[in-house]
C-alpha cells in the first residue's frame, strides 16, 4: 500500500468523503473489471461497482489495516456479484459487448484489423468458457489469473482455506480443458491462459 493510500484510508475512516473519493478513483477500474468478469454485463458491472463503493463506505470502520485494502474491496465486489448471480439464477451471456483487453490474450506484435478480429474471437471464447464454470470456480479463476492474487489472498477474499482454493482452481482448470475440447478450443491449463 502506498503512502497516499494510507492517508486516504485514515482520513476516510474518520469520515472524510474527499479522501474516500480518492480511494474510489484508485479502485474503480479493478472493481468494475472484476464485476464485469463475474457478471458478463457492462451495465450490471457499473451498477455493482457503485453498490460496492457504497457498501465499502458504510463498512469502512470494519476494515482491518493489517490486510491489503485491495483484497478487502475486491472481496466485497466478488461477494456482491455472487449474490447477484444467485438472485437471478440465470447466467447472462452477451456476445455483443467486447471484453476488456487482457495482456495474456495479446501478442506483442498485434496490428491491423485481422489481428484485432482474432483477439476479439479469443476474448469471446475465454468469456464463454468462464461462463461454463460454477460461480465459486469462476470467482477463483478470475481472482487468480486476471488479478494475480495469491492463494492466500483468494482464500481471504472468498472466506475459505488455501487448500479449498487450490482444489477449486484445479477442478476449474480441468473443467475448462474438457469444455474447451468439446467446443474445439485448445486450452492451456498450466498457466491459466486459454487459447
Amino acid at each position: 500500500m502506498d503512502h497516499n493510500e494510507e492517508l486516504w484510508l485514515e482520513r476516510a475512516i474518520k469520515g472524510d468523503k474527499t479522501a474516500f473519493g480518492c480511494l474510489v478513483d484508485a479502485y474503480q477500474r479493478p472493481v468494475y473489471n472484476l464485476a464485469y468478469r463475474m457478471l458478463n454485463n457492462s451495465g450490471e458491472a457499473e451498477e455493482a461497482a457503485q453498490e460496492v463503493f457504497i457498501r465499502a463506505y458504510t463498512k469502512l470502520h470494519m476494515y482491518n489495516p493489517d490486510h491489503k485494502f485491495s483484497t478487502w474491496i475486491l472481496s466485497i465486489t466478488s461477494n456482491y456479484c455472487i449474490d447477484l448471480i444467485r438472485k437471478r439464477r440465470a447466467l447472462l451471456l452477451s456476445i455483443d459487448e467486447p471484453l476488456p483487453a487482457h495482456p495474456a490474450l495479446q501478442s506483442d506484435r498485434i496490428e491491423g484489423p485481422e489481428a484485432q478480429a482474432v483477439i476479439g474471437e479469443r476474448e469471446e471464447m475465454v468469456q464463454q468458457l468462464l461462463q461454463t464454470l460454477p460461480e465459486d470456480y469462476r470467482q477463483a479463476v478470475v481472482l487468480r489469473y486476471w488479478y494475480e492474487m495469491s492463494y492466500e489472498e483468494i482464500a481471504e477474499t472468498m472466506d475459505t482455506t488455501v487448500s479449498a482454493i487450490k482444489s477449486r482452481l484445479f477442478r476449474a482448470r480441468r473443467q475448462l480443458a474438457e469444455t474447451g475440447l468439446e467446443m474445439g478450443i485448445g486450452v492451456e491449463t498450466e498457466s491459466g491462459v486459454y487459447a
